[in-house]
């Protein structure tokens, strides 16, 4: 007999209560709904999308572990129900965004991987994934319409190049728009786009600074919100945007941005025409 050598959780434990929710998708929804307000079974069967036969049992495991009780025809949760719920929404929060984080965690700055953990759930993470790789390119450009005032630290040709019509708008509108990157990223854009370039160069609310040793992410500040672009190193595509207001993160993407802009130098009118020579993007 072969056995998989995986003891089995006890039902009496505080993980055997975490195990029981879990391992129905119904279970959390449930209590968290009769958290909000009283419900009926029915209700509750509609809600969660189960049997009525399966809802009352589920109903009656609750009220085993006083975390409802019922009043009527009616279920409504107890300090203890309300306890529960709070913190397996909270649990689950966190988990989504960590499945998230997972995947990106190899290109987010180290400072942002360092936050508390309660402020994970404060992060919006958008990633590239297989059927829909532009995903974080389409989240930034949702944000950027909203904006007055722009000011980015390595917006990639990847990044930027797609929102090219948004950002020609908000400048056009007026919006403060100050770009730092590198050279070659510029040279690419002059070169690619001459005419759109050229009047975009002409507006006084339009600032381009140069500088070669940026950081491998890039850090936008729009009004209020900040945006961290995490770049394939490699290939420079974008692999996810992570956008916030958290007070902490935003302290942090000020600080950056502002050692790095004092270092920058601006785009000379003369180095135009060297920058229409050079045709080929950025590496």
């Amino acid at each position: 007999m072969v056995t998989s050598g995986i003891q089995s959780v006890p039902s009496d434990s505080p993980i055997g209560d975490v195990a029981y929710l879990a391992r129905s998708e119904h279970r959390v929804p449930a209590l968290v709904a009769v958290t909000d307000r009283p419900r009926s079974r029915s209700e509750l069967c509609e809600l969660t999308d189960v049997s009525s036969s399966t809802i009352r049992r589920t109903l009656g495991e609750f009220e085993d572990r006083s975390w409802i009780r019922k009043e009527g025809y009616r279920y409504t949760a107890t300090r203890l129900g309300e306890a529960i719920a709070a913190g397996m929404t909270e649990l689950l929060e966190l988990v989504e965004t960590e499945r998230k984080l997972r995947d990106v965690w190899e290109w987010l700055p180290e400072t942002v991987g360092e936050c508390p953990v309660e402020t994970w759930t404060e992060l919006t993470v958008t990633v590239a994934e297989p059927d829909s790789p532009y995903c974080p390119v389409n989240r930034f450009e949702s944000l950027l319409s909203r904006t007055s005032e722009l000011r980015f630290l390595r917006p990639e040709v990847a990044l930027m190049e797609p929102v090219l019509d948004e950002l020609f708008g908000l400048v056009d509108d007026g919006a403060a728009v100050t770009l730092v990157d590198r050279p070659s990223c510029h040279t690419y854009f002059i070169s690619t786009y001459p005419e759109r370039s050229s009047a975009m160069l002409s507006r006084d609310n339009f600032t381009v600074l140069e500088h070669e040793g940026l950081p491998p992410y890039g850090i936008g500040l729009l009004d209020d919100c900040i945006v961290i672009s995490c770049y394939e190193r490699a290939s420079g595509t974008v692999q996810a945007v992570i956008d916030t207001d958290v007070p902490a993160v935003g302290e942090w993407a000020e600080s950056v941005y502002a050692s790095f802009e004092s270092d920058a130098r601006p785009l000379e009118p003369s180095s135009l025409e060297e920058h229409h020579s050079l045709e080929d993007p950025p590496e």
